[in-house]
């Protein structure tokens, strides 16, 4: 039998090392060699029998060209590397070598269990038998119940066609357990599906080596661990984001923690150490090859009891941190200058505000854990000149009083007051710093001692106190000049209406009342914007969800900011409701467009946003002056040219504008932060110079009593009355004269019956008079002897059921608390038309 056949094996068994030749295509067979001798013989045959005849020569010639031809082929082919000599390595071959040099297992099966193939490593692991072939693969489980049970799992997986893997223990008598990984998966040959029909390969991996170093290991790691644990220190590991990943029994008696509370906890170093001193830890850390000093700290968990003591630390390979710690005070045995000494640590260590020493020559000595939080890389500056750590981001000026201050507490005397400075790379945060002197010792090593005091929060106090202070001065002393002119206003809109009932469009003079009557309005628009910043408009407030406010405006946005800004209005989902006076804050986002459209003159991005905004959120902002509660934000950005700090302090006082002249009146802004104010919101502005401009609006969340609620406003506008005539008798109370006799005037050509009165206490005395006659009293608020709240209540007594209007300068709610809770009352606001005056009556009369 040739080298490339094999005897086909009884079910079973397989000889090893051996390959089917149909199971494993491929492989080249090489011919015979008495059919090659043969036709050998013939060839030279024939070619001495046309040499012999005579009429062979040009045969002869032709045939030597040819192979003269061919043999030069034959030697470029072989200079090139085209033609190889030698002997060809068969396909099998190759298999066979690579799968006899394998560790593993390995065994082609048909789908029925019958082995096509096997390699030489599971021939020596299941053994051969005295024929020379090799045992079957179950005979290796067969002695152990449960090997035999995972086996069986396997081969029936395998019948499935499904891939399948399970670790097999062998336990033998007389021999050690072995562990064998074993797993098989379908395969087939390509092109052969039919004559070799499906089949899985086994392979069988011996891992009880392997398993034993694992055991191993894990024993020498739980001997370390246990050698940990015993150790007189506290050792700990905490990773890259401060999370502690391992901490030693003696650190966790120490905080007072049980190792079962762990597993239900994320603790982090911060949660041992306070953040200014896990800085600290993270400074010694950077420099423990080079000084190896450790940081003395208090440490406790939950309120138990302070542990004093001094850690040391290093940074591993992956960015986190391998502390020790050694306890430094363990009773009276540490009683002594050491104790002390270390104790003055802690204490320095756990101020709440910056310390710091510095030699005679003005260089730092030492600083704590709140100096090094307060100066950026303070703690890291130990040996550098005192005023260029604390001057590193002054001006000149607070260098030299920095400066001035070090020299007084180096020459033992103290400094007169203490030094504003600024820190940060913007500024953006104060500090005060005291300086006094140690001592006056030529010996002593520190010759001064430096106190900083965080005095970011009080300065913005200040700021904001100080703004405020002026905003409500300008405000209030707009709002009196608001209510004066609105009484003229009224007067010169009034009588422009009067006269243009009487004046046809044709007339000379109806051009010139329309004039007036244009000029009164926008000169009314003014005295509402002053209104609007000092908080004392009048506003309509009703329920608005956000989104379909600005989805009614989005069409004037777009022609206000024009076509070379790109609007973008995304809107957040399930949007709450606020209450506010929706004329008013279309004001609001009109006046912050047309403000981003001036700052983007060359074309630009105008984004405007509405999301919901937490509780949880809104405390980010407390340091704002925001109170906590739910809020809908209204963020507008723009791509403008953004503002200076400068700018932003004072963008929104009164009359302060960056625009030309002409351009612009400087109230705009300030319309816009009264509006929010009153409405109880509030508004961030955030700008960089070249980047552009956010404003941030906040208005706080309104929940509805029901749906009437919402739909009760847009009714009520769909109702309001077309024909303003009407008949009854109003009683007009009205101190100013000019108004008052507009008003009557204007109500009797509505068709009322109207009764006049100059101050309350006429009023009275008409009431007195025509009291069942009169159906409606139209007040002024503000007037001498009695005003408008002091009237209703005397009305109110004699007749409960009395209607009224009150007609002022100033909002309802500034005058609303002196009144009863539940008092009824309507409120139409000065300046106001004719037919707003009549309009309210009829809409009063009719209820």
């Amino acid at each position: 039998m040739s080298d490339s056949e094999v005897r086909q094996p009884r079910p079973g068994q397989i000889r090893p090392g051996r390959v089917d030749a149909h199971a494993l295509p491929g492989g080249v067979r090489e011919p015979g060699a008495i059919p090659i001798v043969a036709a050998s013989m013939a060839a030279g045959a024939l070619v001495l029998a046309l040499v012999a005849s005579p009429a062979g020569e040009p045969l002869l010639l032709t045939l030597l060209a040819v192979l003269a031809m061919l043999g030069l082929f034959a030697a470029f082919g072989y200079a090139a590397g085209h033609v190889r000599i030698g002997e060809r390595v068969r396909d099998e071959d190759l298999v066979r070598a690579f799968a006899n040099s394998l560790d593993d297992g390995l065994l082609v099966t048909r789908r029925d269990g019958r082995p096509l193939y096997a390699n030489r490593a599971l021939a020596e692991m299941v053994g051969v038998t005295a024929a020379g072939e090799i045992n079957a693969l179950e005979s290796l489980f067969a002695g152990d119940p449960r090997a035999a049970a995972a086996y069986f799992r396997l081969e029936r997986a395998a019948s499935r066609r499904e891939p399948w893997r399970e670790e097999i223990e062998i336990r033998s008598e007389g021999r050690p357990p072995q562990l064998f990984r074993v797993a098989q998966r379908p395969c087939f040959v390509p092109g052969h599906d039919r004559e070799l029909g499906p089949m899985s390969l086994w392979t069988i991996t011996d891992v009880t080596a392997e398993r034993a170093s694992q055991v191993s290991a894990v024993a020498t790691l739980e001997a370390t661990l246990e050698r940990m644990d015993s150790l007189p220190a506290g050792l700990m590991e905490v990773d890259s984001r401060g999370a502690v990943r391992r901490l030693n029994a003696t650190l966790l008696r120490w905080l007072g923690l049980e190792p079962q509370s762990l597993s239900n906890r994320a603790l982090k170093l911060t949660d041992i150490v306070t953040p200014e001193g896990a800085e600290l830890i993270a400074n010694a850390a950077a420099a423990f090859y080079t000084t190896g000093q450790g940081v003395d700290l208090d440490v406790s968990i939950d309120k138990a009891a302070t542990v004093p003591l001094r850690f040391f630390a290093r940074r591993d390979n992956a960015g986190g941190l391998l502390i020790a710690a050694v306890r430094r005070e363990g009773g009276a045995a540490e009683d002594g200058p050491a104790a002390a000494e270390a104790r003055f640590a802690r204490f320095l260590q756990s101020s709440p505000f910056g310390i710091a020493t510095i030699g005679a020559d003005g260089r730092l000595m030492s600083t704590n854990a709140a100096f090094a939080r307060m100066i950026p890389e303070g703690s890291a500056a130990v040996g550098s000149p005192a005023a260029d750590v604390l001057c590193r981001f002054a001006d000149a000026d607070t260098r030299a009083a920095v400066e001035g201050a070090l020299r007084h507490a180096l020459s033992g005397t103290l400094s007169p007051a203490p030094v504003e400075i600024t820190v940060g790379p913007n500024s953006e945060f104060s500090r005060r710093l005291y300086s006094a002197p140690l001592t006056q010792a030529k010996d002593a090593r520190e010759a001064a001692i430096l106190y900083l005091i965080d005095a970011t929060e009080q300065k913005a106090l200040e700021a904001k106190f100080a703004q405020s202070s002026k905003m409500e001065a300008v405000g209030k002393l707009a709002g009196g000049i608001a209510h004066d002119f609105n009484n003229v206003l009224t007067a010169i809109i009034g009588f422009s209406d009067l006269l243009l009932q009487t004046h046809r469009p044709t007339d000379p003079a109806h051009k010139d009342i329309m004039n007036i009557r244009s000029s009164a309005s926008r000169a009314a628009g003014l005295v509402a914007k002053l209104l609007a910043f000092s908080r004392r408009q009048t506003l309509q407030t009703e329920p608005l969800q956000l989104g379909e406010v600005l989805g009614d405006l989005a069409p004037l946005l777009k022609r206000s900011i024009g076509e070379t800004i790109d609007l973008k209005m995304p809107t957040g989902r399930d949007l709450w409701y606020v209450k506010t006076d929706r004329t008013q804050f279309e004001q609001v986002v009109i006046n912050l467009a047309v403000n981003a459209r001036d700052a983007m003159p060359d074309g630009g991005t105008l984004s405007i946003t509405t999301r919901n905004v937490t509780e949880r959120e809104s405390q980010k902002l407390t340091h704002h002056g925001m109170v906590v509660g739910e809020y809908v934000l209204v963020e507008v950005t723009d791509t403008g040219s953004g503002m200076s700090p400068e700018v932003m302090a004072k963008v929104f006082e009164p009359f302060f504008t960056t625009k030309g002249v002409g351009k612009g009146t400087g109230l705009g802004l300030a319309t816009v932060y009264g509006i929010v104010k009153q409405s109880g919101g509030f508004i961030y502005p955030e700008s960089v110079l070249g980047r552009g401009t956010t404003f941030r609006v906040y208005l706080p969340r309104y929940m509805p009593d029901n749906e009437d609620e919402i739909l009760a406003p847009k009714m009520a506008k769909k109702e309001r009355p077309q024909d303003l005539t009407g008949s009854g008798r109003v009683l007009l109370v009205e101190d100013e004269d000019v108004v008052r006799s507009f008003a009557v005037r204007a109500l009797k050509r509505q068709g009322y019956e109207v009764f006049e009165a100059s101050t309350g206490v006429e009023a009275l005395e008409v009431m007195a008079k025509y009291d069942d006659k009169i159906d409606i009293v139209v007040s002024d608020v503000v007037m001498p002897e009695m005003d408008g709240p002091t009237l209703l209540k005397e009305l109110r007594k004699k007749n409960p059921h009395l209607k009224i209007i009150f007609v002022s300068g100033y909002p309802h709610e500034a005058f609303e608390t002196s009144l009863d809770k539940n008092e009824q009352f309507a409120f139409l606001p000065k300046p106001f038309s004719l037919p707003q005056l009549a309009a309210k009556v009829k809409e009063q009369l009719a209820r």
